[in-house]
């Protein structure tokens, strides 16, 4: 299997490196294997701004998106990086297939593959769900979100996008595979950890390249149990702001909390709820306000992956601040995606899974 276009090799090819069939999370993977997306991923980085948005590396392969949990950004993305590879897609979703009707995850897989499918991306509410589909099918299988599990792309493009900030203020693109290092980077992940598998895969992610990770939020949301995963603990927000390099602010998961305080759209909910006494007291706390980013040390980024409730867990003019790196995630979403669809498929392909 070729490079991917315009990938600027390194003494280690990041195709050899990487001989997984699929991607089902990064607590699993190691540094190399991560460096080896990632290396692939600036690979395609410039293809969406050219004039022709394609190249033929999946030019005849199939992939199909299920997606049983709702996820327009993941799942246009996804689709969006297949399309861009030359394969083609088709999407399926929990409302009006099978699986509404009965038919269990690995068998809707099963019967997906049999129509000559190369690539199954899997996004579902229960935790495991892609690597039940990895394990029914004979396919390359990529993990969007797995319930409070993992969600490695969304992870491998945080960690892209930090990668390439620190890059570009030390002088532009370091050649090497060796240059994805994030060691003595401090980054601090705020809000709802304990449903997030969002901070799951930046913990592994961030923690294999080298960066320490602390994770703030009340005790509810971020129990010192967490620590178990390779990050510090913290209760206090406003203790951490000045030592770190980054901050990525996560949502509230209101609806896998029972009796929540209400959320999206920046409401004033003050309801109780078993995670927090009112959302009021939360946001005194742990929202990234404007006053609070003027305590970020020089340099240091605002990160959030999405979707952001303004006004709750970040302000919008904290969103929107030149510190905020946010929407350039969501570019490196494509970058990210193209890599992992073309280095699983590819690699089933040329090597036999």
């Amino acid at each position: 299997m070729s490079p991917p276009p315009h990938a600027v090799q390194s003494q280690a090819d990041p195709v050899s490196v990487w001989t997984r069939r699929s991607l089902l999370g990064l607590q699993e993977l190691s540094a190399a294997e991560i460096r080896s997306l990632l290396f692939t991923a600036r690979g395609f980085s410039d293809v969406s701004t050219r004039s022709i948005k394609k190249v033929p590396a999946l030019r005849g392969r199939v992939v199909a998106n299920l997606f049983f949990e709702d996820s327009t950004r993941t799942r246009l993305s996804f689709t969006l990086a297949a399309q861009r590879l030359s394969a083609d897609v088709v999407e399926l979703t929990e409302t009006g297939s099978s699986v509404s009707k009965g038919e269990t995850v690995a068998d809707t897989a099963r019967n997906v593959v049999a129509m000559g499918v190369d690539a199954l991306v899997v996004r579902h509410k229960a935790a495991g769900a892609a690597l039940v589909a990895a394990r029914a099918v004979d396919c390359a299988v990529i993990n969007a979100g797995d319930g409070k599990h993992e969600h490695p792309t969304q992870g491998l493009l945080d960690i892209y996008t930090l990668v390439d900030t620190r890059l570009k203020r030390a002088g532009g693109v370091d050649p090497r595979l060796e240059a994805f290092d994030l060691t003595g980077l401090k980054v601090a992940i705020v809000g709802d950890i304990v449903s997030s598998r969002v901070a799951r895969s930046n913990i592994a992610g961030l923690t294999r390249l080298g960066a320490e990770v602390v994770v703030v939020g009340p005790p509810t949301l971020a129990p010192r149990s967490l620590e178990s995963l390779g990050c510090r603990v913290e209760h206090e927000l406003d203790g951490v702001l000045g030592a770190v390099d980054a901050v990525n602010m996560l949502r509230i998961q209101f609806e896998r909390h029972s009796g929540g305080a209400g959320g999206g759209g920046g409401g004033e909910a003050t309801k109780g709820s078993p995670a927090f006494p009112s959302l009021r007291e939360y946001k005194q706390a742990f929202a990234l306000t404007r006053e609070r980013l003027t305590r970020l040390k020089e340099g240091a980024v605002v990160m959030h992956p999405g979707p952001m409730n303004r006004g709750i867990e970040i302000d919008g003019e904290v969103a929107d601040s030149p510190q905020s790196v946010i929407f350039r995630q969501v570019e490196h979403g494509l970058s990210v995606r193209m890599a992992a669809l073309y280095l699983c498929v590819g690699a089933l392909g040329s090597r036999g899974g």
